[in-house]
């Protein structure tokens, strides 16, 4: 996987859950400047938390240290960024992207999953349950996640964000927040090592519990009159169209294509939750 990382990569954050199977030893032995991080507590929406404190650059692009994702495809996402998204997503299931790794059973999930935000949100997601995403890194407090240095409760269970519930989470508040949300096209590899914690019913049903968590969050916050984030954003802004020169583009046979925001309305940095 680090020697798929393109040149344009100037941090590599790397998130250990106390893994066992040699992850920081072989990662700083492949990439001896990469930034090791300890989980505060456990599930990957705390490792992603975590990684993203640690993180100092622009850009952050969230992937997995599985090698289901291409970090080969991380200019994709950037060039989106530069172009004047807030926030790209992949996507497995358009714009040319594929999976080679979800079952039919949990595909039929996301895609009702998938249906069930687009209603309520109205946005156009076509892959709701992807953890390939990239983003300035002056967003993240508009995804307000869980404060890493929060004890870990003691009856064991996680913490509303810690879980698998956090790609949904974070999708939707960049949406809620009004953020310009774009998506392109990735393919899902198999994974390299080990099986998915994932259960398939359970963790869908806290996908559910998200989507309506956060629809009634969102509805909450307008009530009270809270102004969305995007309105407090200060980014530098993109170049025109014509003006910009990302760092890479796509090869002229790639057949992904980029699509129009989702919401109606450099430098990067990778972390990798183990």
């Amino acid at each position: 996987m680090f020697a798929k990382l393109p040149p344009m990569i100037t941090e590599v954050v790397v998130v250990d859950g106390g893994s066992r199977d040699r992850t920081v030893e072989v990662a700083r032995q492949l990439r001896p400047d990469a930034v090791i991080v300890q989980q505060t507590r456990t599930g990957k929406g705390n490792a992603l938390a975590c990684g993203f404190a640690a993180c100092t650059g622009d850009i952050i692009v969230m992937i997995d240290a599985d090698g289901s994702t291409d970090p080969a495809e991380i200019p994709l996402f950037v060039e989106k960024l530069i172009r004047g998204d807030h926030f790209v997503k992949g996507s497995r299931f358009s714009h040319g992207g594929h999976s080679h790794d979800i079952t039919r059973l949990r595909k039929l999930g996301n895609d009702g999953l998938n249906l069930v935000v687009n209603v309520l949100f109205r946005t156009h997601f076509t892959d709701l349950c992807y953890g390939y995403n990239a983003f300035w890194r002056s967003v993240v407090p508009a995804l307000d996640l869980p404060d890493v240095t929060l004890p870990r409760p003691a009856d064991g269970r996680k913490l509303w964000g810690d879980g698998f519930e956090i790609e949904t989470m974070i999708n939707i508040r960049a949406v809620a927040e009004k953020l310009r949300v774009g998506e392109v096209g990735s393919i899902e590899h198999e994974r390299i090592f080990g099986q998915s914690n994932l259960n398939t019913f359970k963790d869908g049903f806290r996908v559910l519990r998200t989507i309506l968590s956060e629809y009634g969050r969102m509805n909450g916050r307008r009530r009270r009159g809270l102004r969305p984030f995007v309105e407090s954003l200060r980014l530098s802004p993109a170049k025109p169209r014509s003006q910009a020169r990302p760092s890479a583009s796509r090869h002229v046979t790639d057949p992904r294509r980029e699509s129009a925001p989702l919401n109606r309305t450099s430098r990067s940095r990778v972390p990798l939750d183990d």
